[in-house]
Order: C-alpha cells, then sequence, then structure tokens
C-alpha cells in the first residue's frame, strides 16, 4: 500500500505533527510520503491513496486547485477525503446548505459574485459589528472586522472582491474574544478529541500565527452529540472533519466545518495520530 500524505510548496515535508503519521502507518507496512499537490511530475496513479493533509495554498491557486481536482478524477485516484467531500467544503456556501437541515450557524449573509454590492442594505439594523470574507478561502484570508458605521468604506473596498468572487456576512460575535472559539475533531465520524482556541488581546483571529492560544479541552457529551450531528450530514467515508463553532449557553453555533486540510491538533492529544492511522486502515480495508 502506497499512500501520498498532501502537502503544499510553503510545506513540502508536512508539518512536524504531521509527518509523524509516516513512522506510524509505516507499522501497518503502509509506505507514505509527503507530496506537494500541485507539483507537475508527480503521478498520481502511483499512489493508491492520496490524503489531503496540508494542502494549505489551495485557495490562493483556486483555478489550479479545481483543474487538480479535475484530473484526479479523470484518472481515478482514490481520495480521503473523497472528492465531492473536498468540491462541496471549499466554497462555504455549503453553510447555507447545513441551515437550511436545522443546524445553527452564525448568522450568515451569502452574497453571491456582484458588480452591485450594496452592504448597508444587506446589513441588518441589530448588527453592531460584522465580517466579511471569501466564501473560497482560508486562515483569516481578505477577512474583516467592520463597525456598521464603516459599513460605506467597507462597500469600496470589497466592491472589486465581490466582482470576483462570492463572500459571506456574518454577524459578529464578541464571544469569540472572550469564550473563544472550540473545534471538535472527528476521524471516521468518531469523536477524538476537542481544542479551545483564544484570540490575542484585541484580536478577532484565532489562528495561531496571530498570536492566538490553544487549550485541549474535554467537552460534555451533548456539545459532542451536537457536532456529530453535523458531521453526520456528510456522506460516508469521511476520514476526518472538524467542527469550529462558538459554544453559547453550551449551543453550538458553528463557524465552519473543516474537510480538506484542517490542522488536527495532533500535538494537543496524545494517541490522536494512532487513532488517525486507524481510522485510515478502517476505511482503506
Amino acid at each position: 500500500m502506497n499512500i501520498a500524505l498532501l502537502a503544499c510548496q510553503k510545506f513540502p515535508k508536512l508539518t512536524p505533527a504531521d509527518q509523524l503519521l509516516i513512522p506510524e502507518l509505516a507499522k501497518y507496512n503502509i509506505e507514505s510520503k509527503a507530496v506537494i499537490w500541485d507539483d507537475p511530475s508527480v503521478d498520481w496513479t502511483s499512489f493508491d491513496y492520496l490524503i489531503f493533509r496540508n494542502t494549505w495554498d489551495y485557495y490562493e491557486k483556486e483555478n489550479a486547485f479545481n483543474l487538480w481536482l479535475d484530473k484526479l478524477e479523470n484518472l481515478g485516484v482514490k481520495t480521503l477525503n473523497a472528492l465531492d467531500i473536498i468540491r462541496g467544503n471549499k466554497h462555504k456556501f455549503y453553510l447555507r446548505t447545513l441551515e437550511k437541515r436545522d443546524i445553527q450557524i452564525l448568522p450568515t449573509i451569502f452574497i453571491e459574485k456582484t458588480n452591485q454590492l450594496d452592504l448597508a442594505k444587506m446589513l441588518p439594523e441589530s448588527w453592531e459589528k460584522a465580517v466579511i470574507k471569501p466564501a473560497f478561502s482560508a486562515g483569516s484570508h481578505l477577512t474583516e472586522v467592520f463597525e456598521a458605521a464603516a459599513v460605506a468604506s467597507i462597500n469600496q473596498k470589497y466592491q472589486p472582491i465581490a466582482a470576483q468572487k462570492d463572500l459571506l456576512l456574518q454577524r459578529f460575535m464578541p464571544e469569540i474574544q472572550t469564550l473563544g472559539e472550540t473545534s471538535l475533531v472527528f476521524f471516521n465520524k468518531q469523536f477524538s478529541h476537542a481544542v479551545n482556541k483564544k484570540p490575542a488581546d484585541g484580536d478577532f483571529r484565532i489562528q495561531v500565527q496571530f498570536g492566538g492560544k490553544y487549550t485541549a479541552i474535554n467537552p460534555d457529551v451533548a456539545l459532542i452529540a451536537q457536532a456529530k450531528r453535523i458531521v453526520e450530514t456528510f456522506p460516508n467515508p469521511l476520514l476526518y472533519a472538524r467542527v469550529d463553532g462558538i459554544v453559547i449557553d453550551n449551543q453550538l453555533q458553528l463557524m465552519e466545518i473543516e474537510c480538506i486540510e484542517p490542522d488536527l491538533y495532533f500535538n494537543l492529544s496524545d494517541g490522536s495520530q494512532q487513532r488517525f492511522v486507524r481510522a485510515i486502515l478502517e476505511l482503506i480495508h
């Protein structure tokens, strides 16, 4: 068995935590290695499976990424997660579909690509602050928090972006700065571990590169059940999913569910790499 663990040019050898999957897989006679997803010299048919891990520049290369996914499908290459899941998850309008299935998401307005962006007309009067970001993005790329009073200048700034990309307009939840964001990680639809992420003082971005602080937590069974209900909306097989949201009064308000290349916080949960590898074995056998 030969597996490619998909990486990108910024992390050609994977993150240190993901590198540890290679010796773990070797215990089961599975040969694996880091492979850059947009390396034109790679023969993708030489692998039994491709596993998406650190393809962290895909949103910067939208057209190339989409063409590459089509190429994999035409070649009949097996991927985890599956290509249909990857395609559906890379554009955050999937949140609208989940909302229609009675999943509680953050208050969100979905803005389709337009040459006549009018945020002032869209912004509910009750929203004092809002967040705007592209629907095809990651890592807080082109994401901005703004006061309702600044809507005219934000509209001007995002008009050229709106002409090129679908956008999300979300109510800013001040709880992100106090309660933080909670991530619940699932392997093969079974709960593995959870992490709370709080931004640096005065910031809203929880990513570690912006000073965010991550802590392992033990969520109660009710919260795990809420996250699992979201995970179960996805078809099988689902090697991994990370459910991200704000927990207010023990109710999970979904921000996103990551099924492409999420950090799975292996370093914060003992045994998580082994659980991940067991999930791979369950799915490929």
